[in-house]
């Protein structure tokens, strides 16, 4: 239980509950709730709670979820006394909406899947994370790094996302919407089923990056360059500016723009439908050259 994980820990850096009672700013009262399993604190509150016992958050996070499961399945009458303090205390146990988050570690945090939304979050690290099915909603992030995470089925809507590091991060169906994307690294992160809309994406790195099914919908794209193969890849009324694609293969990749212009294409190879879908919006072809597929039985 959390209970006995803070007490252990406070006995091995020898501090009393007054002393720390005295530096989380609470009561000692509180403190001993905690640790006879009363009550729980909060994600602020355990993050605090680690840095001043040394351990790691993953220390507690592992066992806050069976520490509720074990309160909801007590007596009725105990639940009928404590169902809305449970309730309570698991919202704000994983609900680390409207923090100010800055220099924090949750690398490795995992099981999150709730919300961290109206949030600022300045140089933490979420590297090696399971933020599968989160959402970030009107967040400012900046000079994070998500390195290896998998935010498979999330939802980023109306988010400043600046300078933060997602390489080799999994996107699978990642939803970005209203959001803008400045300076960030995606070295070698899955784009499978991305959806990018009403929001841009500029300066920002994106080399050995797997696009497939990826839609680009409303939005700004400027000085980025695509490489590697796209298939089945959509862009709808996208603004292009100074994007060029590099040693790319456009497979079943749509453009529907009523102008190209802004694109520019190096050594690039495309299928007949890509190619007649950019020659329509009336892109420069000059460095895309069709692509040639045998017939049946060919070699």
């Amino acid at each position: 239980m959390i209970g006995n994980k803070i007490a252990e820990a406070r006995k091995k850096v020898t501090i009393s509950q007054a002393q720390l009672a005295e530096r989380l700013f609470i009561s000692p009262q509180a403190v001993g709730k905690w640790e006879r399993g009363e009550s729980l604190p909060d994600i602020i509150t355990l993050n605090r709670l680690a840095e001043i016992l040394g351990v790691d958050l993953n220390y507690f996070s592992e066992n806050i979820q069976p520490v509720l499961d074990e309160i909801a399945s007590t007596d009725s009458a105990v639940k009928q006394t404590t169902k809305f303090d449970v309730n309570r205390e698991k919202k704000l146990s994983w609900d680390m909406s409207r923090g100010n988050w800055v220099d924090a570690d949750f690398s490795g945090l995992k099981n999150l899947q709730e919300k961290f939304s109206s949030s600022n979050m300045q140089r933490c690290k979420f590297i090696g994370s399971n933020l599968s099915g989160l959402l970030l909603k009107s967040n400012n992030v900046d000079t994070c790094d998500f390195s290896g995470s998998d935010f498979s089925g999330s939802r980023i809507q109306n988010t400043n996302l600046a300078n933060n590091h997602f390489k080799d991060c999994l996107l699978k169906e990642t939803e970005f919407s209203g959001s803008y994307i400045c300076g960030c690294d995606f070295t070698g992160a899955d784009f499978t089923g991305v959806v990018i809309k009403s929001g841009g994406i500029e300066k920002s790195t994106i080399a050995e990056v797997v696009w497939n099914h990826t839609s680009f919908i409303e939005s700004y794209i400027s000085d980025i360059v695509f490489e590697g193969t796209l298939d089945d890849c959509y862009f709808e009324n996208c603004s292009f500016k100074r994007v060029t694609f590099q040693n790319s293969m456009l497979m079943n990749t749509f453009l529907k723009n009523k102008s190209l212009k802004g694109i520019r294409f190096i050594n690039c190879q495309a299928d007949r439908m890509t190619y007649e879908f950019l020659k329509n919006g009336k892109a420069d072809l000059t460095g895309i050259t069709l692509l040639t597929i045998p017939a049946d039985g060919d070699l």
